[in-house]
C-alpha cells in the first residue's frame, strides 16, 4: 500500500510541462586580438630611459602588424614623438611611419597631415631628412591622389633651402618622385587662388641644385631630373649645358648620373644644332653628345668608364665619321675645322698688317691651332673604343665589347672596320672578356667576312683548354663567311688539331665542319680532290671508317655538295659507300645528296625528315587521320577495337620520330591514348563479373594498368611543355580516374576498414582539390566522372568505407567511352558519350597550340658507351666519369635534372649536378657538363655501369602553379596531403653503358 500510495504521490507532482518552440537567436562570437598600439603604448611608457623606448621601437618593427591596427599605433607613436627628446628615438619612429605605410589594406592617406605636421616642429635634421624619407613612401603608396602629392611636393619646395644634404637630398628625391609631369605653368595659369607647388616648374627647381655646393646634392639633383624623364616629363634642351659641365665634376657619381643626363638628351634632341665653343662651326646634338660620352671613357673612375662604353652602344643616331673616330687615336683631319686661303688672306688684311720684306715668307698664314677648341670632336674622345678595349678593369673591356657590338649590328661599314679590334681581343688574359668578343663576333657575323690573317688569330683560340671558349669558337665558325680556299683550308687543319687534342669535341667539330661546308661549296670545290685524297690515274687506299677525322671532312666536303652539282663526279666508289653509311648513321650531319645514275645510294639513305612535299602539311593530315580511325570506334568490347588504338598509338608515336614540328603534339596524343586503352582493359566486363575469391589475377592486371597510368599522367604533365589548363584538366582526370582504380582494388582484396577509410579520405580530398584547380573546365566535360563525384561529394564525405567504394565502381563503370572525331585541325580531339567504362577525352587544344607543345628531351653525348677499355680504379676510391649531355625543352634544369648510376649489383645513387654545370647555348636548350665520381668494392671481371638523367618533379609545385589564380589566402590551404606529398623522376634520356673495374688495393 505504501509503495501504492508513494507512485500516486510521484504522478501528482511529477508533471511535464511542454515549453512552446522559439526561434532564439544565435550567439555571435567575437573574436578578439591583442591589441598592438595598446601593447606599444604600455611599453613606451614603461620605458625609463630613451635607451629602453629605442629597444622597444625596434622590438616592435620585427613584428607584424595588421592594416585595421596600423592607425592606432601611428596615434601612439605620433604622441610619444612629441614627448621624445632623444633625436634618435624620434629618427626610429620617422621611419616607422614610412615602414607602416606600406602595410598592406592600410591607405596612408589618413597619416598625411600628422606627419607633415612634425615636420614643422624638427629641429634635427637627420630626423627631418628620415621624415621626408617617410613621406616619399607614403606619396609612392597613393599614386592616384594629386591632393597628397601637391601638398608633399609643396613640403619638398619649403625645405629645399634647408642646410643639410640630407634634407635637400630627400627633398629633390620627393620632387623627383612625385613633382608634376604636366606642360610648365604660363602667366596665364597663375592667379591668385593658385599655391605655391602649381606655379613652380619642377625642372627650373632641380636644375638649380646642379650646381649645389655638396656633391651628394648634385647626384641627386640629376637623378630626380632623370626619375621625371621616367615619368613621362619630357626635359628641356636647356639643360644640356648644365649636365655637360657635370661631366667633368670631381665627385663620380655626379659624373656617372651626369653621363645619363647627357644620353637622355641625347634621345630626346638628336637633330638640334649646338654651337662649337671657341669656333663658329655648330653641329647636331647627338653627335656632341657623343664625343663627350666618348671622354668619358677615359675618365679615372672605372665605374664612370664601364657605364660610359655601355652608354656609346645605345646612341645609333650618331654620324658616321664621328662613330669611326672612336677607333684611331689621331685626330682625323675631316673632324677640324681649317680655314680657307681667301679668309686667312681676309683676315691678314683687316688686321693691317704688311711683310716688312726682310724676312723670308714672314706674310705666311700663320695659323694657332688649339686642339681642344677647335675640333668638332675633342681629342680625348678619339680612340674611345680603343682606349676601353685596351683598360685595365676588365669590366670596362667587356663594356667595349658589348657596346662595339650593339653599334656594328646597325652599321656594316662601321661592322667591317672594328673587326680587327675585336679579333685582337680574342688573346686577351680573361676568359669572360674573350668569350664575350667570340659571342659578340658572332652577333655581327652577317656583316663581315673574315681575311686570313684573321682567320689565323681566331682559330688560335682552339688550343684554348676552355671547353666554353673552344665550342663558342665552333658556334662562330659556323655562321662566319671566309674570302678564300686557302681560309678553308687553314680551318679545317686547325679544326683537325683541336680534334686530336680534344677528343671530347667530336660532335661540336663536325657541326661545325658541316655550317662551313654549306656555306662555302665553291670554295670547297678546288679543294676536295686534296681532302679525299684521290687521283685521275691511281687507285687509292680506302680510308678507315672509325678515323672521327675522316668522318670530319667527309661532313664538309658531303655539305657543300649539296650546293654544288660538280662534285659529286669527283667521288671514288668508296666515298659513296660512305656517304650511304653516315647517311644512316649521321644523317643529322650528313644531308641527302642528288646522285645522278646512283639510285641504290639514294635508296639506302632515305632521309628521315619526313615526305619532300610539304612535310608538315603531310604529317598533320596523317595526324588528322590517325585520329579519324580512332573516331570510329563505337563499340569498345566490340572485336578489333584495341587492335584500332593500337594501331593509333603506334602510328602517333612513328610520326613523333619522323616529324620533329609535331613531334611534342604527337607523343602528347599516343601517351594520353594509352593511358585511356590501359584503362580500357582495366575495366573490361570479364574483369568485373568474376567473383572476388578468383579474380587475383584479374586484379593484379588492373592495378598494373593502373600503376602506369599513374605514371604516365606525370610524364604528361611534367615532361611536356607548352600545355594549357584544358591539357592540365585532362591529365589530372585520368590521374583521378587511375587513383579511383587503385581504390578498388584494394577493397577488393579486403583491406581493413581504418585504412579503407584513410585512403577514401585521401582520394576525396583530391577530389576537392581537382574541384578547385580546374572548376571552369568542368563545363566542358559535362557527364564526366569527376562531375559525378562532384555532385555526390556530400554524400560521399558522409558514407562508409565500402559504400564510397561503390560509388565510385558504379561512377566508374558508368563513364562514356573516348571518342576521337576527325578534328578540323590538328590537335584537337572532341568527345562523344557513350555508356562505357571510359571516360571521353577532354579537348586538347587548337592546332596553333598543339604545335607548341614540346616534350622534354636528353641525349648523353659523353660517354658514348662505345669503348671497350674499362675505367679502372682502385676499390674504395673514386673516380671521375665525364658526362656531357645535351637538354632541350627542359624546365628549370637547374633544379629538376638528377644524374643516376646504376651498378650491376643493383645499387644505385643519384646525383644533382651544380648550377654552374649547366649552359644554355641557345633558346629551350641547354648544356650539361660535368663529372660523375664512381666507387665500388673490387670486382674480378669489369661490368657496365648504367647512366642516364632524370627528370624529377614534386606534385605540389605543379598545384601551387596552377592554384596561382587563387587569392593570396586560399593558395595552398586546400591541398589534399597526397597531393602535395608525391615526388618521383622521369627517364629523360636513355642509359649509357660504362665499362668499369675496380681493383684490390696494394698493401
Amino acid at each position: 500500500m505504501a509503495a501504492h500510495l508513494k507512485k500516486r504521490v510521484y504522478e501528482e507532482f511529477s508533471k511535464v510541462v511542454q515549453i512552446p518552440h522559439e526561434e532564439t537567436p544565435a550567439k555571435k562570437l567575437r573574436l578578439s586580438k591583442p591589441s598592438k598600439s595598446a601593447a606599444l603604448h604600455l611599453d613606451l611608457c614603461k620605458a625609463a630611459s630613451s635607451t629602453d623606448a629605442l629597444l622597444h621601437l625596434l622590438h616592435f618593427a620585427r613584428k607584424p602588424v595588421e592594416a585595421e591596427s596600423v592607425e592606432g599605433v601611428v596615434r601612439i607613436l605620433l604622441e610619444h614623438y612629441y614627448k621624445e627628446t632623444d633625436h634618435s628615438v624620434r629618427l626610429k619612429i620617422a621611419s616607422l611611419l614610412g615602414l607602416l605605410s606600406k602595410t598592406p589594406g592600410f591607405s596612408p592617406d589618413c597619416i598625411v597631415g600628422d606627419a607633415i605636421d612634425a615636420l614643422s616642429s624638427e629641429k634635427s635634421h637627420q630626423v627631418l631628412a628620415q621624415l621626408l624619407d617617410s613621406l616619399l613612401l607614403i606619396g609612392t603608396q597613393l599614386p592616384e591622389s594629386p591632393t597628397v602629392r601637391l601638398r608633399l611636393t609643396e613640403v619638398a619646395y619649403k625645405h629645399l633651402a634647408d642646410a643639410s644634404f640630407g634634407v635637400r637630398k630627400k627633398c629633390l628625391q620627393l620632387l623627383g618622385c612625385l613633382g608634376t609631369v604636366d606642360a610648365p605653368p604660363t602667366k596665364d595659369t597663375e592667379g591668385p587662388g593658385t599655391s605655391l607647388g602649381a606655379v613652380k616648374d619642377v625642372q627650373s627647381v632641380i636644375s638649380d641644385y646642379f650646381g649645389d655646393q655638396d656633391p651628394r646634392v648634385r647626384t641627386a639633383a640629376l637623378q630626380a631630373m632623370l626619375q621625371l624623364h621616367e615619368r613621362g616629363m619630357k626635359i628641356q634642351q636647356i639643360i644640356y649645358d648644365q649636365a655637360c659641365r657635370l661631366l667633368s665634376d670631381d665627385y663620380e657619381q655626379v659624373r656617372s648620373a651626369a653621363v645619363q643626363m647627357v644620353w637622355v638628351l641625347s634621345q630626346l634632341f638628336p637633330e638640334s644644332i649646338v654651337p662649337i665653343p671657341s669656333s663658329n662651326e655648330e653641329i647636331r646634338l647627338v653627335d656632341d653628345a657623343f664625343g663627350k660620352i666618348s671622354h668619358m671613357v677615359s675618365d679615372g673612375s672605372w665605374m664612370v668608364r664601364v657605364q660610359a662604353a655601355k652608354t656609346l652602344g645605345s646612341m645609333l643616331q650618331v654620324s658616321p665619321h664621328f662613330l669611326e673616330q672612336t677607333l684611331d687615336k689621331k685626330l682625323m683631319s675631316d673632324l677640324r675645322r681649317k680655314r680657307t686661303a681667301h679668309e686667312r688672306a681676309k683676315e691678314l688684311f683687316a688686321s693691317g698688317e704688311f711683310s716688312s720684306g726682310r724676312k723670308w715668307a714672314d706674310d705666311a698664314p700663320k695659323e694657332k691651332l688649339d686642339s681642344n677648341t677647335v675640333n668638332l670632336i675633342a681629342s680625348g674622345a678619339c680612340g674611345a673604343f680603343v682606349h676601353g678595349l685596351e683598360d685595365e678593369m676588365f669590366e670596362v673591356r667587356i663594356a667595349a665589347v658589348e657596346a662595339l657590338c650593339r653599334l656594328a649590328r646597325s652599321s656594316p661599314g662601321f661592322a667591317e672596320k672594328c673587326l680587327d679590334f675585336l679579333v685582337d681581343m680574342f688573346n686577351d688574359e680573361i676568359e669572360e672578356v674573350r668569350l664575350q668578343s667570340i659571342h659578340v663576333l658572332r652577333d655581327i657575323s652577317t656583316h663581315i667576312t673574315l681575311r686570313e690573317d684573321q682567320l689565323d688569330t681566331v682559330l688560335a683560340v682552339l688550343e684554348d683548354s676552355s671547353r666554353d671558349i673552344r665550342e663558342a669558337l665552333h658556334e662562330l665558325l659556323c655562321c662566319t663567311n671566309v674570302s678564300t680556299k686557302e681560309c678553308i683550308q687553314l680551318a679545317l687543319l686547325e679544326l683537325l688539331k683541336n680534334l686530336n687534342k680534344y677528343p671530347g669535341d667530336r660532335n661540336s667539330v663536325w657541326k661545325c665542319l658541316k655550317f662551313l661546308g654549306s656555306r662555302h661549296p665553291t670554295l670547297v670545290l678546288p679543294l676536295a680532290p686534296e681532302l679525299l685524297s684521290t687521283h685521275p690515274f691511281f687507285d687509292t687506299p680506302e680510308p678507315d671508317m672509325d678515323d672521327p677525322a675522316y668522318i670530319a671532312v667527309l661532313v664538309l666536303v658531303f655539305n657543300a655538295a649539296t650546293s654544288c652539282p660538280t662534285m659529286p663526279a669527283l667521288f671514288s666508289d668508296h666515298t659513296f659507300r660512305h656517304y650511304a653509311y653516315l647517311r644512316d648513321s649521321l644523317s643529322h650531319l650528313v644531308p641527302p645528296l642528288p646522285l645522278p645514275g646512283r639510285k641504290r645510294v639514294q635508296a639506302g639513305s632515305r632521309p628521315r625528315s619526313g615526305p619532300a612535299p610539304g612535310p608538315v602539311e603531310a604529317a598533320r593530315l596523317f595526324l588528322q587521320q590517325s585520329l579519324k580511325r580512332a573516331s570510329a570506334i563505337q563499340n569498345p568490347e566490340a572485336a578489333g577495337a584495341r587492335d584500332l588504338l593500337d594501331f593509333t598509338i603506334r602510328d602517333l608515336r612513328r610520326l613523333g620520330e619522323l616529324q620533329a614540328e609535331l613531334a611534342g603534339a604527337a607523343d602528347f596524343c599516343s601517351t594520353y591514348l594509352h593511358c585511356q586503352l590501359l584503362l580500357m582493359e582495366a575495366l573490361q566486363e570479364k574483369r568485373w563479373n568474376v567473383a572476388v575469391p578468383l579474380c587475383l589475377q584479374q586484379n593484379a592486371t588492373a592495378t598494373a594498368a593502373a600503376q602506369q597510368i599513374l605514371q604516365d599522367s606525370y610524364q604528361l604533365e611534367f615532361l611536356f611543355s607548352g600545355l594549357d589548363r584544358g591539357q592540365l584538366a585532362s591529365v589530372h582526370h585520368v590521374r583521378l580516374q587511375a587513383r579511383a582504380l587503385q581504390l578498388i582494388l584494394s577493397a577488393r582484396r579486403r583491406q581493413g576498414t581504418d585504412s579503407l577509410m584513410s585512403s577514401c579520405e585521401t582520394f576525396l580530398q583530391d577530389v576537392e582539390t581537382f574541384h578547385r584547380q580546374f572548376g571552369a573546365e568542368l563545363l566542358h566535360l559535362q557527364g564526366c566522372f569527376v562531375e559525378r563525384l562532384v555532385e555526390q561529394l556530400p554524400r560521399l564525405w558522409a558514407a562508409k568505407g565500402a559504400e564510397v567504394v561503390k560509388l565510385l565502381q558504379s561512377a566508374l563503370r558508368q563513364s562514356g567511352f573516348l571518342q576521337l572525331t576527325p578534328p578540323q585541325q590538328v590537335g584537337v580531339l572532341l568527345r562523344r558519350p557513350l555508356r562505357h567504362p571510359l571516360r571521353r577525352l577532354r579537348p586538347l587544344s587548337s592546332a596553333p597550340r598543339c604545335l607548341q607543345v614540346h616534350r622534354a628531351r636528353a641525349s648523353i653525348l659523353e660517354p658514348s658507351g662505345e669503348s671497350d677499355n674499362p675505367l679502372r680504379f682502385t676499390s674504395g676510391l673514386v673516380v671521375a666519369l665525364d658526362l656531357d649531355a645535351t637538354l632541350e625543352h627542359v624546365r628549370d634544369p637547374q633544379s629538376s635534372v638528377r644524374v643516376q648510376v646504376l651498378y650491376p649489383d643493383g645499387q644505385s645513387h643519384v646525383v644533382h649536378p651544380k648550377p654552374g654545370d649547366f649552359r644554355k647555348p641557345g633558346p629551350s636548350r641547354h648544356r650539361l657538363i660535368t663529372q660523375v665520381y664512381l666507387s665500388h668494392t673490387a670486382w674480378t671481371e669489369p661490368s657496365q655501369v648504367e647512366v642516364r638523367l632524370l627528370l624529377a618533379y614534386s606534385s605540389s609545385s605543379s598545384s601551387s602553379s596552377s592554384s596561382s589564380r587563387l587569392g593570396w589566402s586560399d593558395s595552398m590551404d586546400g591541398l589534399a596531403p597526397s597531393e602535395a606529398a608525391v615526388e618521383g623522376t622521369i627517364p629523360l634520356s636513355k642509359a649509357v653503358k660504362v665499362y668499369i673495374m675496380p681493383k684490390p688495393a696494394r698493401r
